[in-house]
């Protein structure tokens, strides 16, 4: 009716989480193998018999549980051919190295890591919307150049826009937004974290390719985290986050163009963007 189509579906939301969660989230518990049954016994037969083109993404939880859960569903050949890809969850990062993408990925290259939910401002003490938090900007790219490194094809906010508490939400389970509503003035606000994804969403569109970039350092301390692609339209994107609190100097040096000098301002985040000819 409204001309909108279903990219695709995940098996559960945090299937884990169920287990830990009180009893007003909706939620249904799966271990990964319940999952892949599942999958292989009901969901997968039923997406393909409907005849509508929408994939199937299974796990979409965190990557404490990669790639276990990925071994598990994945290594079943039947499961296998009814999954495009694995969600993954950023809320518990910290715990686990991103060399768990890396060892999911080589165990099922054609099937896609895809960041499907990240948020700020839970479990948080005093207030879930910070406005005008340019650290928790910082943090998304954080997050977001780090996993594009690790073979992850893409990052996803849990929202679009929230009102100034962080909701509405029935579970009083408040986060911040990239865009925060004030509809008793009618107006909304764009936050930082709203401009640092638009660094990844308007610079790198569908097709992107990663392509290998050598870095030497010669300050410890001046560690620039970036990452390089190639766009289907023949560019080369950089994108160059600084989290430290001064200036780092750098060069950008390509074969096919030249060499320029440049400096990444501190808390800053930047994108370069040229073509080969």
């Amino acid at each position: 009716k409204h001309n909108v189509s279903f990219w695709a579906v995940t098996a559960q939301n945090e299937p884990l989480a169920a287990l830990l969660t009180p009893p007003q989230f909706p939620s249904i518990a799966f271990t990964a193998a319940q999952q892949r049954d599942f999958v292989l016994r009901d969901l997968g037969p039923a997406l393909q018999r409907s005849g509508h083109r929408t994939q199937l993404i299974v796990m979409d939880d965190q990557r404490i549980h990669l790639p276990h859960w990925a071994r598990v569903v994945l290594g079943n050949a039947t499961a296998a051919r009814y999954v495009a890809g694995v969600g993954v969850h950023w809320y518990l990062d910290s715990l686990v190295p991103a060399s768990c993408l890396d060892a999911t990925h080589k165990l099922f290259p054609e099937h896609f890591l895809l960041y499907t939910e990240a948020c700020s401002g839970f479990l948080t003490l005093r207030f879930s919307v910070s406005l005008g938090c340019w650290e928790r900007g910082s943090s998304y790219s954080h997050s977001i150049l780090t996993v594009l490194n690790h073979f992850v094809a893409g990052w996803t906010d849990w929202n679009l826009a929230l009102d100034l508490q962080g909701g509405p939400n029935w579970v009083k389970n408040f986060v911040d937004s990239p865009v925060i509503v004030d509809s008793s003035k009618d107006v909304f606000y764009k936050q930082p974290m709203f401009y640092h994804l638009g660094h990844f969403s308007k610079f790198i569109p569908e097709g992107s390719q990663r392509v290998e970039l050598h870095s030497s350092q010669r300050c410890i301390l001046c560690q620039l985290q970036h990452v390089a692609l190639l766009r289907p339209d023949g560019a080369l994107v950089l994108v160059v986050l600084n989290r430290s609190a001064w200036d780092v100097p750098f060069g950008i040096q390509d074969p096919a163009v030249g060499f320029i000098e440049t400096v990444a301002p501190a808390h800053s985040i930047q994108t370069y963007l040229w073509r080969q000819q």
